[in-house]
C-alpha cells in the first residue's frame, strides 16, 4: 500500500471511531499530506521508518519551522503510524526506534495588561450604548419587526461576545460553536463543547455578565433563523472563529490599542489574572479545560515574573538596607 492511500483510508476508519472536531480533522490533513509529499510518490507505507522520520524533521527544521509546529506534525505522523500497527500492516511503529529531539518551545501565554482588557471592554459596552441612541430623523420600520430586531442585535451580541470570552475563558471555537440550548439562564451556566471531546460547564460569576448574555439570548431568541447557532453572523448562520476574531480587531483599534489582540488572548488574560489574584492552579485547570495541568503551569511563568517585580518593588529589606 503506497502512503497517500494509506492516509486516505486512515481518514475514513479512524475519523469515523474517533471524536474530533472537524479543525482537528483539516491539522490531521494538512500535516499528513505534507508528510506524503516529501516521501514523493509511490513510496509505500512500509517503508515509513525511522530515518524518514529524522530526515523529515530535520528537512522541517531548515525550512525554519517552529518547535511548536514540528511536534504538532511528529505526533499527527506518530497517530498515523499506531493506527497501521493495529491494522496489522505496520508490524511496529518506527516512532519506538527514534527519538527526536525539536527544541524547546519557549513560547509563553500571551496576556493583555489589566489597562488593555479593561480599555477592550469598555469600547464593547460603549459601542453598544452608542448604537441604542436613536439617530436625528430616524424611522423605525413598520411591518417589519425582523429589520429592527436584526438592527439592535448586532452592537449587543458583540459586546456579549467579548464578555463573554472574558468572562469564561472560553475558546474562540468553543464560542463559535454554541448552540441556543446551551445557556442555562436560570443557573447563569454554560455548556461547553471542549478540545479533544471533553465538554464542561462555565459559570457566570457577575451580575453585569449575567445581565449581559441573558439580554443577548433574549434578543437572538426573537430573530428568525434555520441555525441553533448562539451568536450569528449578518446572514444569519453560524457567526464564525475568524468573524469573532474581527470583532475583537474593530474593538481594539476603536479602544486606541497599538498591538494585535486576538480572542484566545482574552483566555490567556483571564487565566493570568485569576492565578495573580491567588486562585488555586487545578480551578484555574477545570476553568480552562485542560487536560493536563501541564498546560496551566505555563501561566505560572508570568505570575512568577509579576511576583518578582512586586518584591523587587515593595519588599521591606529594600527600605532597611537604605537606612544603612
Amino acid at each position: 500500500m503506497i502512503l497517500v492511500q494509506a492516509i486516505n483510508e486512515f481518514f475514513n476508519g479512524y475519523f469515523s471511531t474517533h471524536e474530533r472536531s472537524a479543525k482537528t480533522r483539516v491539522a490531521y490533513r494538512s500535516d499528513l499530506d505534507q508528510a506524503a509529499a516529501y516521501a514523493g510518490n509511490d513510496f509505500a507505507l512500509v517503508s515509513l521508518n525511522a530515518s524518514f522520520i529524522e530526515n523529515w524533521a530535520a528537512d522541517l527544521r531548515l525550512r525554519n519551522y517552529s518547535p511548536a509546529s514540528m511536534r504538532r506534525k511528529m505526533v499527527v505522523l506518530k497517530v498515523f503510524c499506531s493506527y497501521w500497527v493495529r491494522k496489522g500492516v505496520l508490524n511496529e511503529s518506527p516512532f519506538w526506534r527514534v527519538k527526536l529531539s525539536l527544541g524547546r518551545i519557549a513560547q509563553l501565554p500571551r496576556a493583555l495588561s489589566e489597562a488593555e482588557i479593561r480599555g477592550l471592554l469598555v469600547q464593547a459596552k460603549q459601542s453598544h450604548c452608542a448604537a441604542n441612541i436613536p439617530r436625528k430623523g430616524a424611522v423605525l420600520a413598520k411591518g417589519n419587526p425582523q429589520r429592527g430586531l436584526i438592527n439592535q442585535y448586532r452592537p449587543l451580541r458583540n459586546l456579549a461576545l467579548v464578555d463573554l470570552l472574558f468572562a469564561t475563558g472560553m475558546r474562540v471555537g468553543e464560542v463559535s460553536g454554541l448552540n441556543l440550548e446551551d445557556f442555562g439562564v436560570s443557573e447563569s451556566v454554560f455548556r461547553v463543547s471542549g478540545k479533544g471531546g471533553r465538554d464542561r460547564l462555565a459559570f457566570l460569576v457577575d451580575d453585569q455578565s449575567r445581565c449581559i448574555q441573558q439580554e443577548h439570548l433574549e434578543l437572538r431568541s426573537g430573530i428568525a433563523s434555520t441555525s441553533q447557532a448562539l451568536f450569528l453572523n449578518a446572514s444569519g448562520a453560524r457567526l464564525s472563529t475568524q468573524g469573532i476574531a474581527n470583532i475583537i480587531s474593530q474593538f481594539r483599534k476603536d479602544a486606541g490599542i497599538e498591538r494585535h489582540i486576538t480572542p484566545h488572548m482574552l483566555r490567556h488574560t483571564v487565566a493570568t489574572l485569576l492565578l495573580r489574584n491567588g486562585a488555586d492552579i487545578r480551578v484555574v485547570q477545570e476553568f480552562l479545560g485542560h487536560a493536563s495541568i501541564a498546560t496551566t503551569q505555563r501561566y505560572t511563568h508570568i505570575t512568577k515574573d509579576h511576583l518578582i517585580q512586586v518584591l523587587r518593588e515593595r519588599h521591606p529589606s529594600l527600605a532597611l538596607r537604605s537606612i544603612s
